[in-house]
């Protein structure tokens, strides 16, 4: 149950098809600022924000009951493995031999397959109290799930390391050499996600020199990278998300938007990637993390089909996705940042969102 007293809350969030129960773990800091995970997908399923004058609100889109969840496979706040983005052709070759993986984006693989991390039942193995509440979920992916090789056991913790600072360790171990790209797939609108404002006057700052162009499967083209100087992708200094998005530009058609893998500047340790400013509320992202690539993606295909929290219908640019991740479709890329994993090493991925307030001086 739901109790004020403490930092840390459980409760059951629904219950799946065949019975088992999803549960929702609640982890609290003491000025209003809460993070809501869901065992169902490991998601993230509401993050309640302060805003410039300390109101509180929910800043990523989703759902208010399970069964939307499993209707509607938008990704919202999920877990995306056992690898995030595309994969060409749906294989790869591994160890000198080719991996055919369950094709559904087209002919290509996208965020795990048919059945994916987001759409598995995550086990809570730990939750901790204290300063900086937390809850640890796991999950074994066995040898040939979605076609990818080898067993594979995951473990992700969320935890609250600051007054407003939600922490994000995912580590991995396979028992043969395998691939592995994890990451969180949030949509964030920081006036609110029931506000009924959009994302493109958010102002976006992302520490990325390069992209990576796409053809119109959204698979990175067999070219150098591109800068992002004279791009829409130029958001090496603050610029609203709306200020180029209707660019005539064919790179924003192939993604309906954006779509994009923005090259991380920087060595594989934790570093400011990102931040987000929402022009109301106040709010201000800041998006750290280890990774080498950043999926920036303009919610180009919601598209008022899919009702979210407090009935709302979802449409084009009501959130944003800032997605850490190894660059999409590595696996067949010896020129970019490699995904493999071997039995004798361990995945690690840690990114922390960062919340201040305008006019606030950390």
């Amino acid at each position: 149950m739901v109790d004020a007293a403490t930092n840390v809350a459980r409760d059951v969030f629904g219950v799946l098809p065949d019975g088992s129960a999803v549960e929702r773990v609640i982890l609290r800091a003491a000025n209003g600022f809460e993070a809501r995970i869901i065992t169902y997908g490991a998601a993230l399923q509401a993050l309640i924000v302060p805003d410039a004058e300390g109101r509180c609100d929910d800043v990523v889109l989703g759902h208010d009951e399970l069964n939307d969840y499993l209707d509607n496979r938008k990704f919202f706040g999920a877990t995306i493995g056992r690898y995030a983005n595309r994969i060409a052709n749906a294989r790869f070759v591994l160890e000198g031999e080719v991996v055919q993986l369950a094709a559904n984006d087209g002919p290509h693989a996208l965020h795990g397959g048919i059945d994916g991390f987001d759409r598995q039942l995550w086990q809570i193995v730990e939750i901790e109290e204290g300063a900086q509440p937390g809850v640890t979920l796991a999950h074994v992916s066995a040898d040939g799930e979605e076609g990818y090789p080898g067993r594979l056991d995951v473990r992700l913790t969320y935890r609250l390391i600051g007054p407003a600072e939600l922490s994000l360790n995912f580590v991995g171990q396979a028992d043969r050499p395998t691939i592995v790209n994890l990451t969180n797939h949030s949509f964030f609108n920081l006036e609110g996600a029931a506000s009924g404002a959009d994302i493109l006057d958010h102002r976006l700052t992302v520490a990325a020199e390069h992209f990576l162009a796409i053809d119109p499967d959204a698979i990175p083209l067999l070219e150098p990278l591109r800068p992002v100087a004279g791009t829409p992708f130029d958001f090496r200094t603050a610029t609203t998300i709306g200020a180029r998005i209707r660019r005539d530009d064919v790179q924003l058609q192939h993604g309906r938007g954006y779509d994009h893998n923005l090259c991380l500047d920087g060595a594989r340790e934790l570093h400011l990637a990102a931040r987000l400013e929402a022009p109301r509320s106040g709010r201000i992202l800041e998006l750290l993390t280890d990774q080498p690539g950043l999926q920036l993606y303009s919610g180009n295909y919601l598209d008022g089909s899919t009702r979210g929290k407090g009935g709302r219908l979802y449409r084009q640019s009501d959130g944003i996705c800032l997605e850490p991740q190894v660059w999409p479709d590595a696996p067949n890329r010896t020129d970019f940042p490699s995904a493999r994993l071997a039995p004798d090493s361990i995945y690690q991925h840690r990114s922390v969102y960062r919340f201040v307030r305008a006019g606030l001086v950390r």
